[in-house]
C-alpha cells in the first residue's frame, strides 16, 4: 500500500470510493451523506487529498485542512474490499503526521451519529468524544486527538 498525494486524474475514483464507502448510511441519516456531495476536484486541485493506492487502485482516500490550532479530517473513505486491511490506520497516521509538521497539536475530526461503527473506530485508535451537535440537518458527534 502506498499513500500518496491525491492527483487530478484521481478525482473521478474518488468520487466514486466516497460515494460505495458512504451509500449504505443513507438509510440510517434519511439523506446521503454530506461527503457524498463533494465536488472532489477542488480540494484534490488545493492538494488536500492522499489516497492510498493498492494493486494500482485507489482504495482509500483523506481529505484534510489546517485549521488555527488543529488539523480537521474532513474526509476519510475506505472501500468495502479494503475494509480491515489497516487502510484507515494508516490514513489517520497520516493526518496525525501532516498535523506534527505544521505545527498542530491534534487532529479534530466528525461523524455522522448514525455511522455507529465509527463511534468505536475513532476512541480505539486514541480519538476522544468533545461535542455532539447538529450542523446543516447532520448530527455530528466531534473528535480529537492530541499529536504529541
Amino acid at each position: 500500500m502506498v499513500v500518496r498525494l491525491a492527483l487530478a486524474a484521481d478525482a473521478a475514483s474518488i468520487q466514486q470510493l466516497v460515494r460505495a464507502a458512504f451509500v449504505r448510511y443513507v438509510p440510517r441519516i434519511g439523506r446521503e451523506p454530506a461527503p457524498m456531495g463533494v465536488d472532489y476536484r477542488v480540494p484534490v486541485a488545493e492538494g488536500r487529498c492522499r489516497v492510498v493506492e493498492h494493486d494500482g487502485r485507489v482504495v482509500g482516500m483523506v481529505q484534510c485542512a489546517a485549521r488555527t490550532g488543529y488539523l480537521e479530517v474532513e474526509t476519510i473513505a475506505v472501500a468495502e474490499e479494503a475494509r480491515g486491511l489497516g487502510v484507515g490506520t494508516e490514513l489517520l497516521a497520516y493526518a496525525e503526521e501532516q498535523a506534527r509538521e505544521l505545527g498542530l497539536p491534534e487532529v479534530r475530526l466528525y461523524t455522522n451519529e448514525a455511522m455507529t461503527e465509527n463511534l468505536e473506530y475513532y476512541p480505539r485508535r486514541g480519538f476522544r468524544e468533545i461535542e455532539r451537535a447538529t450542523h446543516h440537518g447532520y448530527r455530528r458527534v466531534f473528535f480529537a486527538k492530541p499529536v504529541g
